[in-house]
């Protein structure tokens, strides 16, 4: 028999996701500052790929969360 459909602590879950991300994103700011002069351009274009993508998921989080509250 499958679970019934809780989502009830769904926005908990979502500002979580939002504030883990953040901290992602501050992390490897920190990493890019620390170690800027022994990583490569590549990793470093990588790196920034990743965080523009870690923005753009924040919005659509923002906006899962105000739907749900």
């Amino acid at each position: 028999m499958a679970k019934p459909d809780d989502r009830s602590d769904n926005a908990k879950k979502i500002k979580n996701a939002i504030e883990n991300t953040r901290h992602n994103i501050q992390e490897t700011n920190a990493y890019l500052d620390e170690h800027a002069e022994e990583i490569s351009s590549t990793e470093v274009n990588n790196l920034q790929q990743k965080n523009t993508k870690r923005k753009r998921a924040i919005e659509g989080f923002e906006e899962e969360y105000h739907d749900e509250t």
